[in-house]
């Protein structure tokens, strides 16, 4: 069975007078829940200078948590994600349009990751990310939805113009300005000792990807780790809210299917 350790940790750093950013996470009650549903975790990062940054990011990671808590097992990662970040956004387009807001803007980034048997699903929509982290080494599994990424998939910017542009925060998407966003969704597969970091922007620019990994690989435990990270980050930088959530894999169980049935493999 999947056995997964989790950890968060957060930060309003040593600028902003408060902390915009949001985390939760689903945890299986039992073995059962852990194979039928799977094990669920998100990061938001309310949009800087905009009004309510922090009531977005706490109602899109409340919005997918709770939205994956009550849907029906055994119900396909893969559409489930985007399903539950497009109720996310609907939720929070929907809240600032509410009279007591009166016309204050909300929007916010969103990442989240659900695992299940030796599978692990990203679905996110802005630019907080989710790494890989295995034998040493950090994978990237999402692509920043920001003006400056979107020069560089052109290339009409090299990295180095790319890391010193001034547009390099401008999010090209996020929950919330919209009624309807498009959400970028992966998947990949699992293995015992990988360790998943979800984490926003105050975080992984503070840092590079070996640093991530460094941190990441240290033989403690995941709420340590996190602290570790977002503590390093607050060190390093500060001028952001950091936010990390750390997923160690303890073990996988890898699955085949036949006749349109999943079925235990043997481990190798």
């Amino acid at each position: 069975m999947l056995d997964v350790v989790f950890g968060q940790a957060s930060d309003a750093g040593r600028v902003r007078p408060h902390n915009e950013d949001a985390a939760a996470a689903f945890i299986p009650r039992s073995g059962h829940e852990a194979r039928s549903r799977g094990w669920m975790f998100a990061v938001a990062d309310g949009v800087g200078g905009v009004d309510l940054g922090e009531v977005a990011s706490a109602k899109a990671v409340e919005t997918v948590v709770d939205g994956f808590a009550h849907s029906p097992e055994g119900t396909s990662l893969a559409s489930l994600l985007p399903r539950l970040i497009q109720n996310a956004n609907a939720a929070i387009h929907d809240e600032g349009l509410q009279p007591d807001r009166r016309g204050r803007h909300m929007a916010t980034t969103v990442v989240s990751c659900a695992l299940r048997h030796d599978l692990a699903f990203v679905a996110h929509v802005g630019d907080s990310r989710c790494y890989q982290v295995r034998d040493g080494a950090a994978n990237l599994l999402t692509r920043d939805h920001t003006w400056v990424s979107e020069q560089r998939k052109l290339g009409l910017l090299t990295e180095t113009a790319a890391e010193r542009s001034e547009n390099r925060h401008v999010l090209t998407r996020s929950l919330g300005p919209d009624l309807f966003v498009t959400v970028e969704t992966g998947s990949v597969s699992l293995k015992r000792g990988d360790v998943l970091v979800l984490c926003t922007d105050g975080l992984y620019g503070a840092m590079y990807p070996e640093d991530i990994a460094r941190i990441a690989s240290q033989n403690k435990d995941a709420a340590t780790i996190a602290q570790e990270l977002v503590s390093y980050a607050v060190e390093v930088d500060g001028a952001d809210n950091a936010t990390a959530q750390v997923i160690q894999i303890r073990a996988t169980e890898p699955m085949g299917q036949y006749r349109g049935r999943l079925y235990p493999l043997p481990l190798p």
